[in-house]
C-alpha cells in the first residue's frame, strides 16, 4: 500500500511539470513564430517600397536620354604661325525625346554656332582641363540659347565631350 500512495502522490507533481514543460514548450514556439512572422512583414515591406518610388519617379525627374551629334566637330586655327587642329565629339544631354527630336530641326544652326565657338579657341587654354570645361560650358549654353530662342524652352541640360583630340 505504501507504494501506490507513493505513486498517487508522484503522480500529480509530474502531471504539473510536464503541464509546465509544454506551456514553456508552446510558450517558445509562439515567440519564434512571432519572430519569424514579424521579420517576414518588415522585410517584405522594405522590399516594396524600391518598387513603390520607382513607379513614383516618373512625377518628379525623367532619366537621362543621351543624343549623339554626328559627325565630329573638326576645327582649325592658328597658333603662333602654327596650323593646330581639334575635333570634338558631342553627346547631348536631355530628359524628353519629343523635345530633342524638335531640336533636331535646328541643327544646322547649332553646329555653325559650334564651330565658329570652337574656331576661336585658344590652344594653350584648351591643353588644360580647366580650358576643356571652360569651353564644354560655353558650348553648353549656345545650344541653350538656340533651344530657348526657336522652341522656347531649354531641352539640353548640358553637353559631353565624348573625345576631345588636340594637334
Amino acid at each position: 500500500m505504501a507504494k501506490s500512495e507513493t505513486a498517487a502522490v508522484k503522480d500529480p507533481a509530474t502531471k504539473g511539470k510536464l503541464k509546465l514543460i509544454i506551456v514553456i514548450v508552446l510558450a517558445l514556439l509562439l515567440a519564434i513564430g512571432a519572430s519569424v512572422g514579424a521579420t517576414w512583414f518588415f522585410m517584405h515591406s522594405a522590399q516594396s517600397k524600391p518598387a513603390e518610388a520607382a513607379e513614383a519617379a516618373p512625377l518628379g525627374k525623367q532619366p537621362a536620354i543621351f543624343e549623339p551629334m554626328a559627325p565630329a566637330f573638326v576645327a582649325n586655327y592658328n597658333q603662333n604661325g602654327r596650323q593646330r587642329y581639334m575635333q570634338v565629339s558631342i553627346t547631348m544631354l536631355g530628359r524628353n525625346q519629343a523635345d530633342l527630336e524638335a531640336l533636331k530641326v535646328h541643327m544646322p544652326v547649332i553646329r555653325n554656332n559650334l564651330v565658329m565657338l570652337f574656331s576661336g579657341q585658344d590652344f594653350a587654354t584648351l591643353a588644360t582641363p580647366v580650358g576643356q570645361e571652360m569651353l564644354r560650358q560655353k558650348a553648353t549654353a549656345s545650344v541653350q540659347e538656340v533651344a530657348q530662342k526657336e522652341l522656347g524652352k531649354v531641352v539640353i541640360e548640358q553637353l559631353l565631350f565624348t573625345n576631345f583630340v588636340l594637334q
